[in-house]
């Protein structure tokens, strides 16, 4: 099983963004070694004093040139509110310092009314919705130089590797964004720690709709991945206690009330106790926003999550306060899945 990781740089109570990138930074170290195939960072917007990862692609920069070989990418760039020739050109020039290991992760997702709004800054109302799926479109034909040749932007020119282009995702969380990716003919990531019981469905929808890509580097043949919330222990209780910290986060968010990340004991006494451990197996309509267990426990889990739903692939998010714990979760899971350590 191919292993990734996306992760939001996570401020803990009383630290920096710098400290923040710093752990984040150890951790795609810590998943280049263990041998994960992929380390993606998220966007999120105004909300920098508990999640500092509010610009993928400056992340991405640093830490390719922390790391060797792991893949670096974005999980995602919000493109509703970009250009698609920017974000092509961004991500171009990434893949031009470090080629063949840059990912591009297309999505879409409002947050802060007002950040939404500063994003969109100047930009006339009637252009503020745009189609996600032609702005999608459009960012993967600036990337592979697919526009016909009488085309207005066919003769742009952008950064290019002696590879190619970056490898470009559809993410997403619904069977709209599923279809998309099918019909371009895009690998496609579902972020199943947002609605997991919609996974199914979603990823029904992309192999239905899928058809081979005219873009030189799309694909042939559908390739999607899984993205869950995870937290491994040694034990299911231990790990049950370690999944308290995202259950007390998912509870906040749906109140309305951000902050940092809550301490294992925080969550805990806020949740009333200690998680009940995850079931060792759950059909796709019992999956909750986050699993937890032992190795061996996960790796079983994991792996009929993605057999029923068909992904070829885990990403795996968790929202563990302590980076130590963070990596000891992420070094744990790499062993009960026989990741084979770089």
């Amino acid at each position: 099983m191919n292993l990734s990781i996306v992760d939001i740089a996570p401020v803990r109570a009383g630290s920096t963004a710098t400290d923040a990138y710093e752990d984040t930074v150890e951790l795609a170290q810590a998943a280049e070694r263990l041998g994960y195939s992929r380390f993606w960072v998220a966007e999120h917007h105004g909300l920098a004093d508990s999640i500092a990862s509010t610009t993928p692609e400056v992340l991405i920069s640093h830490l390719a040139a922390k790391t060797s070989e792991i893949r670096i990418g974005s999980g995602t760039v919000l493109l509703n509110h970009y250009s698609p020739f920017k974000v092509a050109e961004t991500f171009a020039s990434l893949d031009a310092l470090a080629p063949d290991r840059i990912d591009l992760g297309l999505g879409r997702a409002t947050g802060m009314p007002a950040a939404d709004r500063a994003l969109r800054s100047g930009v006339p109302r009637q252009q503020t919705s745009g189609n996600h799926a032609e702005k999608i479109e459009e960012t993967a034909r600036h990337l592979y130089g697919a526009f016909p040749d009488d085309h207005p932007y066919d003769d742009i020119v952008i950064p290019r590797s002696a590879d190619g282009a970056p490898e470009t995702w559809v993410l997403g969380s619904s069977p709209s964004s599923a279809e998309i990716a099918g019909e371009l003919g895009l690998p496609y990531a579902f972020a199943a720690f947002i609605r997991p019981t919609v996974a199914e469905e979603a990823m029904a929808r992309y192999h239905d709709h899928f058809e081979a890509s005219e873009f030189d580097a799309g694909l042939d043949d559908p390739h999607s991945a899984l993205a869950v919330n995870a937290a491994c222990a040694e034990t299911d209780r231990e790990a049950a206690r370690l999944r308290a910290s995202s259950e007390a986060a998912y509870r906040r968010m749906r109140r309305g009330a951000f902050g940092p990340p809550p301490t294992v004991e925080e969550a805990v006494d806020e949740l009333g106790g200690v998680p009940d451990p995850t079931p060792a197996s759950l059909a796709p309509e019992e999956w909750p926003r986050a699993i937890s267990g032992s190795p061996d426990t996960l790796a079983s889990l994991l792996e009929g999550m993605t057999d029923a739903v068909g992904a070829d692939e885990v990403i795996v998010q968790n929202l563990i306060e302590d980076p130590d714990d963070r990596i000891r979760s992420y070094e744990l899971l790499a062993e009960g899945v026989g990741l084979s350590p770089r």
